[in-house]
């Protein structure tokens, strides 16, 4: 299911350690990498000659961190806007999986300052794992999927189940939150699947492909309780449906319209303790 992978650097290192813990997954391991920098436009020549300079070493420095297969991997150094560039290389490429670092702003900060992360979330309807600057990426063992009936949900579970089937002692968290606006919670409590029908289908699912899977359900705002969930059980991925996307004639305009709602993916975004994969259904 992931054959292709865009990895988009900055410099920081966050997304280079992302994609060598991904590495370490006998289904990743065959994937080919493109490896891609952008320089933004600048106001001389010579400040445009230092930008290409300072993007082929961090290239550079970036193929040689990750210290991969020569024959997996490829590097692209462009210029133009970061958040414009990125979508448009996932096309090219055809990218099954899209590794971005990410400040972890806020919907209204990362609009205001033109999050390049933010924007490619919103945009691209490929799965999309962002590692935020303060997250420390640990070994992959303990994948946690937030279930619910919805095709993003169901899409997330066949992504965890190709990264899991092949990781010894590799587990599998199923999540399901009971909605409760008014902030209520619950205690995290581990159930047997019969319970959950929802849950039900998704640990059939595990066990016709060999995974082991465990059942968590809470209550309380989703958001809230999704992220509180990841933390309690020390997970060490988690994967979001995130159906919400802008159609494409509103591709150049600010997301004013939801700037004061309540997104659920942009809340797990911001405040999960472990790198999130959106998995994005398209609009």
């Amino acid at each position: 299911m992931i054959e292709k992978i865009l990895l988009a650097v900055s410099g920081l290192g966050h997304a280079e350690e992302m994609l060598k813990t991904l590495k370490e997954i006998p289904s990743i391991q065959q994937a080919n990498v493109t490896v891609l920098h952008v320089v933004p436009a600048q106001n001389t020549a010579a400040a445009m000659t230092g930008k290409w300079e300072e993007g082929g070493k961090i290239l550079a420095n970036a193929i040689q961190t990750l210290n991969l297969d020569p024959s997996q991997v490829s590097s692209i150094l462009r210029q133009g806007e970061p958040k414009d560039v990125v979508c448009q290389v996932a096309d090219e490429i055809d990218a099954d999986l899209i590794i971005m670092g990410s400040r972890g702003l806020k919907r209204l900060q990362s609009i205001l300052s033109n999050s390049v992360s933010q924007y490619v979330f919103q945009l691209s309807s490929r799965p999309m794992l962002l590692v935020k600057d303060d997250i420390y990426v640990k070994k992959i063992r303990r994948v946690m999927v937030a279930i619910d009936n919805s095709d993003a949900a169901k899409h997330c579970l066949s992504l965890a189940l190709f990264l899991l089937r092949d990781i010894p002692g590799g587990q599998l968290i199923l999540s399901n939150v009971t909605t409760d606006l008014r902030g209520k919670t619950s205690e995290v409590s581990e159930i047997s699947p019969e319970k959950n029908p929802t849950l039900a289908a998704a640990v059939a699912e595990a066990q016709r492909q060999g995974v082991q899977a465990r059942c968590f359900t809470s209550s309380g705002k989703p958001g809230e309780e999704i992220c509180r969930l990841a933390e309690e059980l020390n997970v060490d991925l988690l994967l979001l449906g995130s159906p919400d996307r802008r159609p494409s004639v509103a591709k150049s305009f600010v997301d004013i319209d939801r700037l004061v709602g309540a997104s659920l993916s942009d809340y797990v975004r911001v405040n999960a303790s472990c790198p999130v994969l959106l998995a994005r259904t398209v609009a």
